[in-house]
């Protein structure tokens, strides 16, 4: 017998290892195929499961092309719906949601190392260089570490926000259902889901003028949604002025972000009689905020989305398109990338040949990148809104819109409704969910990998061309 058949390890784990093999090969872990298929698969099984008669609550199972945009908002962390979650689905379709959502938003790579971790194998070192670059840590020593760091923050943060929902979920539900109800939304908040319990489509309308609940869910979003590198950044170092660069930008774009859209939404919707017109002072503040927080992506809301000013709507759009951090939980091109498009406008404007900020250079290939990214994601918008008028002839272009917006961002808050969409406009809606959270990770990791420096052996003349 050899050393490598006495070594193989037998039951779960030689399970596990055989489907990492599926993954890794001899010459090294290719994260662009790999993280598009986990994706994709997680979402086929999700929607297999969610369509078995035990997981819905009527006599008759969910259709399984419902399942599968449930499924995929699920996994995206998006939580756009075509069934009510609270009614439509029995307990067990309801643990399916939260085990998707929360390794939708965590992501593959942080899973991929924990199944690695209990299975007994190391990351490789190609494996170790390619999470580094998504986490945006600069040696490889401390990536194995913020995995880790990451994963058990998580649970923490999330077992804090159920707690603290519970203190409202068990008086109403009882202690066993309140409990689940507790960790479930904890979980889709973190995770920036945005999924509810409570029926009807309500979100979080019930509660808003609960202070307790709002902050809650405002606290797990904005953790959530603020980027596990750049959190860990802070912890370790606390000081402001020795920061990253990268957690400099997140603080500052983040946290802009999120006071201009309070600001806008407080004042467009102050008398607005559908919206926050009909609430007392301290509540609008409260609701201003909790759809501020909201629009980093996270999908919960405490009021009518679709009764907002057009103008709210519009902002609402361009808000939600840009999303949340790097690295987090959220979707979108993220804030990060906004920072660097709008220090490309001044660079420009002052005539100078590199983007200097907090006495750091960034380089240029960031800035290509930073195009790019900005370019794909507003053709793909542009796209869908154009497909989604023919499909659905008699709504709002602007509520169609949000809708594409929202889904892109993978943000969830939806002013038509998604289960008004014909089934086409479904599926176009499923592509985009699937290609906001897939699609900018899969990109990042394309465009992040170590360029080739050597000359190109053939050099063509340059020449001016107008622009502007």
């Amino acid at each position: 017998m050899t050393m490598h058949n006495q070594e193989r390890p037998a039951g779960w784990r030689g399970v596990l290892n055989r489907l990492i093999q599926l993954i890794y090969r001899r010459n090294g872990f290719n994260p662009m195929p790999a993280i598009t298929a986990s994706f994709a698969v997680l979402i086929l099984v999700g929607s297999l499961l969610l369509s078995l008669p035990a997981a819905s609550a009527g006599p008759r199972p969910v259709r399984w092309f419902d399942a599968l945009f449930t499924s995929t908002s699920a996994v995206c962390v998006t939580g756009l719906v075509v069934r009510d979650t609270g009614t439509a689905f029995s307990t067990f379709g309801h643990v399916v949601l939260l085990v998707l959502i929360q390794v939708g938003g965590l992501g593959f790579m942080t899973f991929a190392t924990l199944i690695l971790r209990l299975a007994g194998r190391n990351v490789s070192l190609k494996g170790r260089m390619i999470m580094r670059d998504a986490l945006n840590e600069d040696v490889l020593g401390g990536v194995a570490r913020l995995m880790q760091w990451v994963i058990g923050s998580t649970f923490v943060v999330e077992l804090t926000g159920a707690a603290l929902f519970s203190v409202r979920m068990i008086p109403r539900y009882g202690v066993a259902k309140g409990l689940f109800y507790a960790l479930f939304h904890a979980v889709s908040a973190f995770c920036n889901a945005g999924f509810d319990l409570f029926g009807g489509g309500a979100s979080l309308t019930g509660y808003a003028g609960d202070a307790l609940m709002c902050l809650t869910a405002i606290m797990l979003v904005l953790v959530g949604g603020f980027g596990f590198s750049a959190l860990n950044d802070i912890v370790t170092k606390r000081r402001f002025r020795r920061l990253r660069l990268h957690t400099k930008l997140v603080v500052v774009s983040y946290f802009s972000l999120m006071l201009i859209s309070f600001v806008l939404v407080l004042a467009l919707e102050w008398s607005n009689p559908a919206t926050l017109g009909p609430m007392p002072v301290g509540q609008k503040l409260l609701n201003a905020l909790f759809q501020a927080v909201t629009l980093r992506t996270a999908g919960f809301n405490t009021y009518d989305q679709q009764a907002q000013r057009d103008c709210t709507k519009l902002i609402c759009c361009f808000m939600m398109l840009i999303g949340a951090a790097p690295a987090s939980t959220g979707g979108g091109i993220k804030v990060t990338t906004l920072a660097i498009l709008c220090l490309t406008v001044r660079m420009v404007a002052r005539g100078e040949n590199s983007i200097r900020v907090f006495e750091r250079r960034i380089e240029s290939s960031v800035i290509q990148r930073t195009v790019t990214i900005v370019m794909l994601a507003v053709t793909l918008v542009f796209v869908d809104v154009c497909a989604l008028t023919l499909m659905q002839p008699g709504a709002a272009f602007l509520d169609l819109l949000y809708e594409c917006a929202s889904a892109m961002g993978t943000v969830g808050i939806s002013a038509i409704g998604s289960a008004s969409l014909a089934p086409m406009a479904r599926l176009l809606i499923i592509l985009t969910m699937f290609a906001g959270r897939v699609g900018p990770l899969t990109l990042a990791l394309l465009l992040t990998r170590k360029q080739n420096h050597a000359k190109e052996l053939i050099q063509y003349p340059e020449e001016h061309v107008m622009i502007g």
